[in-house]
């Protein structure tokens, strides 16, 4: 069954030289599963998930044919409809904790936030949920952290914070926005292995955007390619390296190897990449 369903996204921004297209077209059929959006800077994969959240204000312009989760026609959705939805039933965890969490609310209170605004919830169940999603994603010292301000702990028990604080209503749909990128190769299996396993055992779908090829084949059911705003190619996530668009056989060979052997990597043919979308 699905969750969400979009057709023919649209983004759009006023510029001097006129209206420019961020995304063209795009189309999503996503169910409880793991979806993979993949693509350079500038690709078009930020702006989809922030349009899916109603992130996009004027004098950005998001149009659909179809924009619907579980049932509900996002188009026409209020500022305020979309804050019954958000950390409720969609979340969205951006790519560095640095510029999300606020640095003068400790720790534990900024995850309460969601639970007093959506569930009013008195003090004390408030702490002991808070608790139990801090020890849902692997946090050893809950206690400690909650009283933490977030300059207080490293980047990657940021990132898990991060993600607290998106689960702790256990959303049905979680877009990871880059999620690892900010974070030291060492703690980013971890962080991947617990969204991966909340995933699992809550059943939620999730939109996992990434330029990590290999990151994005290893953790995700399906992948979608994003090239100028567009959709150029879909795949399974094990078929990837099979992949025939130009664009994506562009990104694999660039993609180096620790038994690289080549002098110099690939750059992408654009003209190729033309001639295929």
């Amino acid at each position: 069954m699905s969750l969400l369903r979009v057709e023919n996204l649209r983004v759009r921004f006023p510029t001097d030289q006129g209206e420019v297209e961020v995304v063209k077209g795009l189309s999503i059929d996503l169910g409880r599963e793991r979806l993979g959006i993949v693509g350079e800077s500038g690709s078009g994969k930020s702006m989809t998930g922030r349009a899916l959240m109603g992130l996009i204000g004027p004098p950005g312009r998001v149009t659909a044919d179809r924009l619907e989760f579980d049932g509900i026609d996002l188009r026409g959705l209020s500022e305020s409809g979309f804050r019954k939805l958000r950390g409720a039933r969609m979340s969205m965890v951006m790519q560095d904790p640095k510029f999300s969490l606020n640095p003068v609310i400790r720790i534990g209170e900024q995850i309460g936030e969601a639970l007093q605004f959506h569930q009013r919830l008195p003090a004390r169940a408030r702490r002991r949920a808070v608790m139990e999603v801090l020890e849902a994603v692997r946090i050893n010292d809950p206690e400690r952290v909650y009283r933490l301000y977030p300059h207080e702990v490293s980047g990657g028990m940021g990132q898990r914070v991060m993600i607290a604080m998106m689960v702790v209503l256990q959303p049905d749909l979680m877009i990871a926005d880059e999620p690892t990128s900010a974070l030291d190769v060492s703690v980013r299996a971890t962080v991947l292995e617990i969204l991966d396993d909340l995933v699992r055992r809550r059943g939620m779908g999730l939109i996992l955007i990434s330029h990590d090829l290999d990151m994005v084949a290893r953790w995700c059911d399906r992948i979608l390619v994003m090239y100028a705003g567009k959709v150029v190619e879909e795949c399974a996530a094990g078929d990837l390296h099979a992949a025939t668009h130009p664009y994506t056989r562009g990104l694999l060979a660039s993609v180096p190897q620790l038994n690289e052997t080549r002098t110099r990597l690939p750059v992408l043919d654009r003209d190729a990449i033309g001639a295929g979308t």
